[in-house]
């Protein structure tokens, strides 16, 4: 018997490889639709709040009260809520391909809130400026908000993805696989403290390399 055998006794390393896989396309295939859904919406948020050249109350205000309800309910919860919809736009409710509807709609008011900061951040100058020279709201948006905030735009990312491995764990409860299946099915319900360890682990590394790419990413475009 090799080492590892002895070490963990009841692993299956063939179904952590599997788990390890649904795990990364769960969290790739939510986090480009999160990005899809979450950069406009935070870009709308920000462009019609107050002192906005642009700026509309009304539409600031129902999109907040959106974002902020979808953004106060437990992402188990918000799952289970979710498995009409999910059905009807996967045909699945379970899975990989069931666990992208909630989790996109979970993650991307959050990362709404993130692109709208970093906007906020960026010099007030720059932006009127701009508006002095005719700029569109376009224009503005591409040529100077979002590159001036890409600093920003690369942190609130990273966040999102790190908070997405965590709703994937929370997700494999309810059936969408994944390590977190593999963390409640064997090492909660099967009392295999040698699946909760591992899972628990190469979950704790796939944040830590995430982190660490996002902020080397930010350190690289950040102005010296």
């Amino acid at each position: 018997m090799s080492f590892m055998q002895t070490l963990f006794p009841n692993i299956d390393w063939a179904e952590i490889g599997q788990a390890c896989l649904d795990t990364l396309a769960m969290l790739g295939g939510s986090l480009v639709f999160t990005l899809a859904l979450g950069l406009p919406l935070g870009i709308w948020l920000f462009l019609a709040s107050r002192g906005q050249a642009q700026a509309r109350p009304g539409l600031y205000g129902a999109l907040s009260v959106v974002v902020n309800v979808l953004r106060s309910i437990p992402f188990i919860i918000l799952m289970i809520l979710l498995i009409p919809l999910t059905k009807a736009i996967t045909g699945v409710s379970i899975g990989i391909r069931g666990a992208i509807v909630p989790l996109v709609i979970g993650a991307a008011p959050f990362f709404a809130r993130l692109v709208e900061t970093a906007l906020r951040e960026v010099d007030r100058g720059v932006i009127e400026a701009s508006q002095a020279m005719g700029a569109t709201t376009w224009q503005i948006v591409s040529r100077v908000l979002l590159p001036e905030a890409r600093p920003g735009l690369i942190a609130a990312t990273t966040v999102t993805a790190v908070a997405l491995v965590g709703y994937t764990a929370m997700g494999g409860i309810v059936g969408a696989g994944g390590l977190g299946a593999l963390a409640y099915q064997y090492g909660y319900n099967g009392y295999k403290s040698d699946y909760m360890l591992v899972t628990v682990v190469l979950l704790v590394v796939l944040v830590q390399v995430l982190q660490m790419l996002g902020d080397r990413l930010v350190a690289r475009y950040s102005r010296r």
